[in-house]
């Protein structure tokens, strides 16, 4: 005798229906006993809900093909809700909006076990329907274990929640043909309980609340860039993850047309790419050693690179062919140490390089030939900047002073002090206004160009400031730190506005809607704006490698990496979160942990 019954799919959608309904129509809930008391919020009532109708559908099959598979399932489950009770103790259960409460018993865990277990069974005869190779015991085996521990008995609804939501699930949903029953059961999802707008999670807000800010003088800045607070939100978000290099990337430089850029390596070449695409267009070689710097001049035909053969070097961006190679006197060499730094003029006339041998150097970048060398830092000087008017150069130095040199005249250069570690980065902003520092002390120092008077110290990073660049609108700083974090913080308030994961350098686009950062096993990111309440509110990245994505450590523990998985699962889940992007978010999230479990 054959019995026909409605597929698995639509007894665990009508069920996360119903709990949603309940969830709607109860409002608050709660659980309380000798462990305390939590909240019940919406998704676990939904999910609970999912796990009825699992168990439901179990029994119904169970019953009407005679598998005592099912009773089995229920029985081990109801052992386990009895563990469960016995661990706990006595409950309660409170519903204040409808007056409701009562108590929950060894019976009533109990049954909840036994529920489960049936939703176990359900599960596993969905899996057997739809060819998926996994049998019923190792998903009982898995649902019990979980319900046993009844401190992971909401990671058991979380797990069936996200597998119910998971890229995998859709397909075998698409493998039964109810797709469209299932978007009409969404809809009456959408009717009953309309979903909020998507928001930053609290820890994400405090972040972005709390000021890492500290001035010497409290002084607040009054000029108006712009109000940043009155824009629509925005968010970045890495759209490509680019490894050709061998080594670390150590320098990027975008030309002005915003279409092509350069990086340089420790693996002793310089790259050049397509912005738009990310796409590989040549590889520069010839460097002795690992290059520390990069520059493309403002007519966007020259390239020149630094590195650790005490060398620059300069090509032909337009045919792709070296130019020549930069020598003082009758030295083989540029300098006598490492070059850390080389930038162009905003004429595109003049080259300053900045070396180990503690120099700083004035090229003809078009000749080659020598024009000027500063003496003074008593240290390896890191960092070297061009005012935007061409007729000041500023310095930053291992010595952990800032020197600001006069190009036509001979005058002593003016010495700005206040880091406690050697200077990494010197950058003035687009208006010629205001002079920002980093340095290994782990602050950001914003300086008065004109007065050379302290501004105020940002000091949200927690390891050494590497690179910072500022946006072409000198509204955003952006920072890289030694511990892999960027920061993007608004300029005139010190307020951190994102958090990402990379490492130096970075650098604007001419346009500032995109970000590039370099750093470790040879990898670029390139980030972009993305604006309006439609996308993600936080920094999770969408490319690379795996444990980028659910943002943890590599060596992160399991179990630590899973709850990171679930996590982003609630906040992403396309029934919950209602941006756009967030099917190819749920998506990205459910590669990366499928890729972490097979790693």
């Amino acid at each position: 005798m054959t019995h026909t019954f409605p597929t698995g799919a639509t007894f665990i959608t009508t069920g996360a229906v119903t709990g949603a309904g309940v969830s709607a129509s109860v409002g608050g809930m709660g659980l309380a006993g000798g462990f305390g008391a939590v909240g019940i919020g919406t998704v676990p009532v939904v999910g609970a809900g999912a796990v009825a109708g699992a168990a439901v559908y179990g029994a119904f099959k169970g019953i009407g093909e005679g598998d005592t598979a099912a009773f089995t399932s229920a029985g081990i489950g109801a052992v386990g809700g009895a563990i469960a009770s016995s661990f706990i103790g006595n409950m309660g259960f409170v519903a204040p909006k409808v007056g409701l409460a009562f108590g929950i018993g060894t019976v009533s865990m109990t049954g909840l076990g036994a529920v489960v277990g049936l939703a176990g069974y359900g599960i596993a005869k969905i899996l057997d329907e739809s060819g998926v190779k996994e049998t019923p015991t190792q998903v009982f085996e898995r649902m019990e274990a979980k319900v046993s521990q009844m401190e992971d008995y909401y990671s058991a609804v979380l797990e069936l929640e996200a597998f119910l939501s998971g890229e995998d699930i859709q397909q075998k949903f698409v493998a039964l043909e109810v797709e469209s029953e299932l978007q009409q059961l969404k809809q009456q999802v959408k009717q009953r309980h309309p979903r909020k707008k998507f928001k930053s999670s609290p820890a994400s807000t405090s972040r972005k609340r709390k000021k890492s800010r500290s001035s010497d003088k409290d002084y607040r800045r009054k000029k108006d860039r712009g109000n940043l607070t009155h824009q629509q939100p925005e968010t970045w978000r890495c759209v490509k993850t680019i490894k050709e290099h061998s080594a670390a990337v150590t320098a990027i430089a975008i030309g002005p047309n915003g279409k092509i850029f350069v990086t340089g390596s420790n693996d002793r070449t310089v790259n050049l790419w397509d912005l738009q695409t990310g796409k590989w267009l040549r590889t520069f070689t010839g460097q002795g050693e690992a290059v520390l710097s990069v520059a493309i001049s403002p007519d966007g035909k020259t390239l020149a690179s630094g590195c650790v053969d005490r060398k620059i070097s300069t090509w032909k961006l337009d045919t792709k062919t070296f130019y020549k190679t930069f020598f003082y006197g009758n030295s083989p060499y540029s300098h006598n140490g490492f070059v850390h730094a080389v930038t162009f003029s905003p004429d595109g006339k003049l080259l300053a390089s900045a070396s180990r041998d503690k120099t700083i150097r004035i090229w003809g970048s078009y000749t080659g030939e020598l024009k000027r060398t500063f003496n003074g830092h008593s240290d390896g000087v890191l960092s070297v900047a061009f005012s935007p008017d061409g007729k000041t150069l500023v310095s930053g130095s291992a010595d952990k002073t800032i020197r600001i040199w006069h190009l036509h005249s001979f005058r002593e250069p003016q010495i700005l002090t206040g880091h406690l570690g050697a200077i990494t980065t010197v950058v003035i902003t687009p208006d010629g206004k205001t002079l920002v520092s980093a340095s290994k002390d782990g602050t950001i120092k914003l300086w008065n160009f004109h007065t050379r008077e302290l501004i105020s110290t940002f000091t949200g990073h927690s390891a050494a400031v590497e690179s910072i660049a500022v946006s072409p609108n000198g509204q955003i700083i952006a920072s890289s730190s030694s511990d892999g974090i960027i920061k993007l913080w608004n300029l005139d308030n010190g307020e951190i506005l994102h958090s990402l994961s990379g490492y130096s350098p970075v650098v604007f686009s001419p346009n500032g809607k995109t970000l590039l950062s370099g750093g470790r096993g040879g990898r670029i990111k390139i980030w972009q704006q993305m604006q309006g309440i439609d996308e993600p509110q936080n920094d999770l990245v969408l490319s690379g490698e795996w444990w980028e994505v659910l943002g943890v450590d590599q060596d992160t523990s399991p179990h630590d990496v899973k709850n990171a998985y679930r996590r982003l699962a609630r906040q992403y889940h396309p029934d919950i979160n209602n941006s756009r992007n967030a099917e190819a978010v749920m998506q990205a999230i459910n590669q990366a942990y499928q890729e972490f479990r097979h790693c």
